[in-house]
């Protein structure tokens, strides 16, 4: 299959211009294979920290489901729906936009609130304790989704960064080098001919 080159006509303007523009072309690769390298850096970084808080997630996860079914138990369905009719919010979370390397994502911060008590008949001293326990892995849970988030943008941005890469090394910068190399080729040989020309033309007029 004969490799494909850029229809241009084989011109001295046209092979500069193609000059130009592969310069343009190499300057974008190194762009963008340094964008793949930091975006890589990045998405290693995240995947630990995801792990981290992963693993802390379903610690607290685990404790509060615990603390849950205690407070079940003692309270049932319908007390624990009534006593958390009386409770306030024992969270605060703010989500912001945030950007790395072109990838957007939102990033989240959460704070704790003192909790108060509801102060209603039939409750139990274990609902502040899952009250509390629930609270400490929100925090955890809207950290991990910010994490969870972000990693998943940068892979994706890091896959399509090394599509263009790999388009630009393999297939669009080989063909304007192919191109370049034809052009050259076909200009030579017209200057051969040329001269050639020129030295027939010369031993016909001395002869």
């Amino acid at each position: 299959m004969a490799q494909q080159l850029i229809k241009v006509p084989p011109t001295k303007n046209t092979l500069l211009r193609l000059k130009k523009q592969i310069k343009f072309l190499e300057d974008g690769h190194d762009l963008l294979e340094r964008k793949r390298e930091l975006l890589t850096r990045l998405v290693y970084e995240r995947i630990g920290e995801y792990r981290e808080l992963r693993a802390a997630a379903e610690d607290t996860l685990a404790q509060a489901y615990r603390c849950l079914s205690i407070t079940h138990l003692r309270m049932g369905s319908r007390g624990i729906q009534q006593a958390a009719l009386g409770a306030q919010p024992a969270l605060k979370v703010d989500i912001l936009p945030r950007r790395a390397l072109g990838v957007e994502y939102p990033a989240v911060t959460s704070e704790r609130i003192p909790l108060t008590p509801v102060g209603l008949l039939g409750s139990d001293a274990s609902f502040d304790s899952t009250r509390d326990n629930l609270a400490d892995t929100s925090v955890f849970l809207a950290r991990l989704a910010e994490v969870e988030i972000a990693l998943h943008r940068l892979l994706e941005e890091q896959r399509k960064t090394q599509k263009r890469v790999n388009a630009l090394k393999y297939n669009i910068i080989p063909r304007y080098q192919r191109t370049i190399h034809f052009i050259q080729s076909s200009l030579e040989e017209e200057e051969r001919n040329t001269l050639f020309q020129v030295k027939l033309l010369r031993q016909k007029a001395e002869a």
